[in-house]
């Protein structure tokens, strides 16, 4: 009696984890084939309009340790490279908590803050999205635009306040 409740136990726990293990290596499977179809052509394809930062720009931002790291990571997705997005929660949440506390003093004001929020909204919408495993390579591709989008309209809005700062306009 005792030897078959064992032996039933036993077949019942092999056949739960080896579902599981199945399971697991489907989603991974179909994560990664995602991940492939997504390629620096693909992405340099996407029509949007870039703006880089400026001379003037840079040499405000050149102590932003915390840009310089978004940065890498915006190139990083524009190679196709989306595995930064993958269980790394915390990682994020520090990313533009510091982004946000280490912004120089001259960009604090509401036009690039509400940038930065529109870019952080972007991003965890591009994060949402490289988890699924249910996505299509064209709903990808749309997220990426928009999240390529933010950012490069949050470089715009440093450029033009940086600019109208360093003009010397005379009221009479």
């Amino acid at each position: 009696m005792n030897i078959k409740f064992l032996s039933f136990i036993v077949l019942f726990t092999v056949c739960f984890s080896c579902k599981k293990n199945q399971e697991e290596s489907v989603n991974a499977t179909v994560n990664e084939s995602i991940k492939q179809d997504i390629s620096k052509n693909d992405i340099s394809n996407l029509d949007y309009v870039e703006y880089i930062l400026d001379e003037k720009a840079e040499t405000i931002i050149e102590d932003w340790q915390e840009y310089a790291e978004f940065n890498d990571i915006v190139a990083n997705v524009k190679t196709g490279d989306l595995s930064f997005f993958i269980d790394n929660d915390d990682v994020i949440k520090t990313l533009f908590k510091n982004l946000k506390a280490e912004m120089p003093s001259t960009l604090i004001i509401p036009s690039i803050t509400a940038r930065m929020l529109a870019l952080e909204t972007k991003f965890l919408k591009l994060k949402s999205i490289s988890n699924l495993s249910n996505i299509s390579k064209e709903d990808v591709n749309v997220v990426i635009k928009e999240f390529l989008e933010s950012f490069s309209y949050f470089n715009l809005q440093m450029n033009k306040k940086i600019e109208d700062d360093s003009q010397n306009i005379e009221k009479p």
